[in-house]
């Protein structure tokens, strides 16, 4: 396994990070979850992902449980910001929800601390100040060791840096954005302002939802064990689900199999190529699964792919 620096930080992480999404939903139990994590282990993946809201906080336990008795061998993020309570403070990035949001993703993880904590969301209604000011007190507090963010556009994520800059507090070291073929944008603002701030870039839905499986088809519904069948796919369904997106699959499987690869090896590859990508986040509900993905995240693609690659897109 591959592993590079987590941005400009000193942290190395695994060119592939599990992501933990499906971790604690009703279609994937415990025992296959806690195999996947014992394959990720297997396979040199130190990187996991989470987050709170990943089935009301069911995730964090899952991934808890599995790093126990390792825990050190692991880098664990996990994100706060979303509604996990009735209150009015039980949601954004106040002061006060982000201390009792770390504070009860620490107990769900079964940890002392947290390797990176992200902001899942931009917060409206809350001065980026103050977030960030609360973040760097659990950073210094030995809480949390790292600061991310998540879905923040290009002038939020400049507007973090240059707070953290002015204010002498720790900085993010990590974006999360969604890219794959159809979702591009984050090349011409995220990718610039990450290069020039030594902030990484993990993305995730590389396989658009999972359209590039090639699972499903157009005019039918999917099929009903795939992923864009449960509660959960809602969003990506929304996104990807349309005629554009179909024709930009058929044309990634036509260029993937004229180099004897798979869409999914293809769209891994290209993924953890590009710069500033620190690592790839992909799910996985079987260990089969999460070592098909690793294995394609290591595959080289020749220049002449990429450059065809770099046309694709809706």
């Amino acid at each position: 396994m591959q592993y590079n620096s987590l941005g400009g930080s000193g942290l190395k992480v695994s060119k592939i990070c599990l992501g933990t999404n499906m971790f604690g939903a009703e279609y994937v139990d415990d025992s296959r979850a806690l195999s996947v994590m014992n394959t990720a282990a297997e396979q040199g993946i130190n990187f996991i992902d989470t987050a709170d809201m990943y089935n009301d906080g069911r995730s964090e336990e899952v991934v808890g449980r599995g790093v126990r008795g390792r825990r050190q061998e692991f880098v664990i993020a996990t994100k706060g910001y979303s509604r996990m309570g009735l209150g009015p403070n039980d949601q954004g990035s106040s002061r006060k929800h982000l201390r009792a949001a770390v504070e009860a993703s620490l107990r769900r993880l079964d940890t002392d601390y947290i390797d990176l904590y992200l902001l899942h969301f931009w917060d409206p209604d809350t001065p980026l100040e103050e977030s960030l000011q609360a973040l760097d007190e659990m950073v210094t507090e030995g809480k949390i060791r790292y600061l991310g963010c998540c879905n923040f556009s290009g002038w939020q994520l400049s507007e973090a840096v240059w707070i953290a800059r002015d204010r002498g507090i720790a900085q993010f070291v990590v974006i999360q954005p969604e890219y794959n073929f159809a979702r591009r944008d984050i090349e011409k603002d995220i990718f610039p302002l990450a290069e020039r701030y030594g902030i990484g870039v993990t993305p995730y839905q590389l396989l658009m939802g999972g359209m590039l499986t090639g699972s499903y088809t157009l005019g039918k519904e999917p099929p009903a064990d795939s992923h864009m069948a449960t509660r959960h796919a809602g969003a990506a369904r929304q996104k990807y689900w349309s005629e554009a997106c179909f024709k930009l699959v058929a044309e990634v499987k036509e260029l993937a199999e004229s180099c004897g690869l798979t869409p999914v090896q293809i769209a891994l590859a290209w993924a953890a190529s590009r710069s500033p990508v620190s690592s790839v986040i992909v799910g996985a509900s079987r260990p089969s699964q999460l070592i098909q993905n690793a294995e394609a995240a290591a595959i080289i693609l020749p220049g002449e792919v990429l450059e065809e690659l770099d046309r694709f897109t809706v």
